[in-house]
């Protein structure tokens, strides 16, 4: 079966979706790539299967995929594999591929393996080693062919923030982003948390109004004037810049970053969000998780490593106390400022101690 990713990423927001078996994705856009993913995931994980990557460094490396699907872990129902590379099978592992293919489709395995390529031609698409894909897969096209497609997958990524923009404000965020897929999607993300009160508010609203309230959630309608504002307001420093910062070990743009966000009054929970995000994956990447099935973007995996060779057991294993001490002066509960514990925390994650460890 092929599929676009338009057509298929509304499918895969379902609440049960089968997938097990062969997945395809094709394209020159990451971003899709990474959204397939994370839109695979959730599934996955409701299905206890173990997320694995594996890197095809060779033709060889196939024979690595067959053998993982070919395992059962003790305490996973199954396993799904994310392969990337673009080294194409041999007729060997075609049959193998196929085989899999069809006993997954009779419910004799329930493993799922996705693969990751660049954009394949007509050509390629007619080739021995796409077959298996297409006739007992999923083929995802994730490629974008106009600028309707690129609004109408960042409209489905703004309702999953709580937002609607005018016709007028996509036209302004579209030309503001260059037309850029990610830029776009990153400046929504940002709206999201920009307008988190009013959200928050109108959603407070409807559960009280709708006892099945999950199912009539509020949108936040934002108008052009809201977005020239949201732009300007974007300018400055963001927890996301703070985030960079931090893995990077800027110890310096750190503290820079936490006196603009103080200065323009940035809620203490988001900062504190931020900044327990980032602690929280390095701990879990300390404990040896394989950041892919973290959600850890790959363009970020490397400083999230630098951040934890800059990090020691001992001085992580203090992070949770840390940061509930933040949460109990962001509430009141302690008299010492908010903000001060929110800059010990993020210079702690940058590797810059205020205190020695106890």
């Amino acid at each position: 079966m092929q599929d676009t990713f338009i057509q298929a990423y509304p499918k895969l927001q379902q609440s049960s979706v089968a997938v097990a078996g062969l997945w395809l994705s094709h394209g020159d856009e990451p971003l899709l790539s990474q959204w397939l993913i994370d839109a695979l995931r959730p599934h996955w994980r409701a299905q206890n299967y173990a997320i694995k990557r594996i890197e095809l460094i060779s033709v060889k490396s196939w024979q690595e995929v067959l053998s993982e699907l070919g395992s059962q872990s003790l305490f996973d129902d199954a396993s799904a594999l994310i392969v990337t590379g673009n080294h194409k099978p041999d007729k060997a592992i075609i049959t193998e591929l196929e085989r899999f293919a069809q006993d997954a489709q009779a419910g004799s395995h329930g493993h799922s393996l996705l693969w990751l390529t660049p954009k394949q031609d007509k050509r390629a698409q007619s080739s021995k080693w796409f077959a298996p894909f297409a006739q007992y897969g999923h083929v995802i096209d994730c490629n974008l062919y106009n600028e309707q497609q690129r609004q109408q997958l960042l409209q489905i990524q703004a309702q999953q923030f709580g937002l609607t923009l005018s016709q007028d404000a996509w036209q302004l965020l579209m030309s503001h982003t260059e037309h850029h897929l990610l830029s776009a999607y990153q400046t929504l993300w940002r709206l999201s948390y920009l307008f988190a009160p009013q959200l928050m508010a109108n959603n407070n609203v409807a559960t009280q109004e709708n006892s099945n309230s999950s199912s009539h959630l509020s949108l936040v309608a934002l108008d052009i004037t809201d977005l020239q504002a949201a732009l300007v307001s974007d300018a400055q420093f963001s927890v996301f810049d703070l985030s960079d910062a931090m893995l990077a070990g800027n110890s310096a743009q750190v503290a820079k970053i936490i006196f603009q966000l103080k200065a323009t009054d940035e809620p203490t929970t988001l900062v504190l969000w931020a900044i327990s995000k980032d602690m929280r994956q390095i701990m879990q990447l300390m404990d040896g998780q394989d950041p892919q099935a973290l959600g850890i973007w790959r363009s970020k995996q490397g400083l999230y490593q630098q951040a934890c060779r800059r990090q020691a057991k001992a001085q992580t294993a203090a992070w949770p106390a840390l940061l509930y001490r933040c949460d109990q002066a962001i509430k009141g509960l302690i008299r010492q400022p908010a903000w001060e514990l929110l800059l010990q925390a993020a210079l702690e994650l940058s590797g810059k101690r205020l205190f020695p460890t106890q």
